[in-house]
């Protein structure tokens, strides 16, 4: 019996995945394990996986979005007739059923084909494996490991080179030669003018933060805070070499502990009813080369600051790199985004569907400060709070930014 492939949901918030290109073509022999496609979700690009042995006997769609749950392929006996298939499948767009799970998106994601800014310049691994048939995930775990491709035997379709060709060169320790990519100099690529399409990480953030902004009515608060004790507890936490705790740890902790205080804050509008969530579940922002991801840190306020230390850098390299799973992009209930590390010193940002607020974290600035009836020179630090108007009012968002200023001008607060 023929097996129906449909695109399945990867995150909460994937609507429809792009095909970026096809592995097979329709009449090829496929065996269970075989890589079908490559498909473009929000979060990035992956490898759609056949579960089942047959015949590719149709292929929905060559290139393009397709919606959650649409029809994708086919797979069963060479002379099943594919017309009667359909006509029982229904509309090849829309599922009638549930999603099934005949095929399955592996999560090792694929380097995002965008258009270049200036980086510094990394030496090829070979200047050939530009030209050498494989594909994209293929290429970025080659360049990973430093695998030189043109020494690589691909046993895709007419010897493209996929992702286990290049996992069982590499596990083989052939004697070919494998180089490390090394940077040189400040050369820069060369930025590729004119009209380039929009990923799908790019259309889910101009949906979603669309909607937010246009649909939540925003209202922003900052206040100032006096970092000194926060640059004290720091340096005395960091003198052990253990952990290297940064003041974005800080900031997650103290404002989950603050949200523990203020429940109302950490709630999400959901139009006929607001949801006030016993977990506090922190997203942070994460900027990567085509877009923005939010890994979470769950129930952030049972956490201390070294494990928070720990979980951040784990999930930021994993966000870089794109290897997030899905898993651990949803849930959040409060989202923080700091831009102090470029010098930023104040800036307002768009609320993170579903969350109530998102709180904006400059940088820490030295600056002349009346302390005590003198002039001091304090480590000055300002945050602002977007708030949902609809759940979220001005007095409840400015006290909850002052249980946070309390915690980070006097760090042992956030311990009790």
């Amino acid at each position: 019996m023929a097996e129906i492939i449909r695109m399945p949901r990867l995150s909460d918030t994937m609507e429809e995945g792009n095909i970026v290109s096809w592995l097979k073509k329709v009449g090829d022999p496929v065996k269970s394990g075989d890589i079908l496609a490559e498909v473009e979700t929000d979060k990035a690009t992956m490898e759609l996986e056949s579960f089942f042995d047959g015949f590719l006997l149709h292929i929905g769609i060559p290139s393009g979005p397709v919606a959650v749950d649409g029809l994708i392929a086919i797979i069963g006996k060479k002379d099943e007739d594919v017309k009667a298939i359909l006509a029982s499948a229904g509309n090849p767009g829309v599922s009638t059923e549930p999603a099934k799970t005949e095929a399955a998106i592996v999560s090792t994601p694929v380097q995002q084909t965008q258009i270049e800014i200036p980086v510094p310049t990394i030496a090829s691994t070979s200047q050939s494996d530009s030209r050498v048939k494989a594909s994209p995930l293929a290429k970025s775990i080659a360049n990973d490991m430093g695998v030189q491709l043109n020494s690589v035997p691909g046993s895709g379709e007419n010897g493209r080179i996929v992702r286990k060709d290049v996992e069982a060169y590499a596990q083989q320790g052939s004697n070919q030669p494998i180089a490390t990519p090394t940077v040189q100099g400040t050369a820069k690529k060369d930025f590729t003018y004119g009209d380039v399409p929009v990923s799908q990480m790019r259309k889910i953030i101009a949906k979603r933060l669309g909607e937010s902004k246009f649909s939540a009515p925003h209202f922003y608060l900052t206040i100032e805070i006096n970092m000194d004790n926060a640059v004290s507890a720091r340096t005395s936490m960091n003198a052990s070499g253990a952990y290297k705790i940064s003041y974005n740890d800080m900031v997650i902790r103290a404002s989950a502990s603050a949200l523990r205080q203020h429940p109302n804050i950490n709630s999400s509008w959901l139009g006929d009813k607001i949801t006030y969530h016993r977990n506090i579940n922190i997203g942070v922002a994460v900027a990567v080369e085509d877009g923005l991801l939010v890994p979470v840190i769950n129930n952030a306020d049972t956490k201390q600051l070294s494990a928070i230390n720990q979980e951040v850098k784990e999930l930021a390299g994993k966000a870089k790199s794109k290897k997030l799973a899905p898993q651990e992009m949803t849930g959040n209930t409060f989202t923080i985004s700091n831009l102090g590390m470029f010098d930023i010193e104040e800036f307002t940002a768009i609320i993170n569907p579903p969350d109530a607020c998102i709180l904006a974290v400059g940088s820490i600035i030295k600056k002349p400060i009346v302390k005590d009836d003198q002039i001091v020179i304090g480590n000055m630090m300002k945050i602002t709070l977007s708030c949902d108007h609809r759940v979220v009012d001005g007095a409840s968002g400015a006290q909850f930014l002052q249980t946070l200023k309390s915690m980070l001008e006097n760090p042992v607060m956030m311990l009790v």
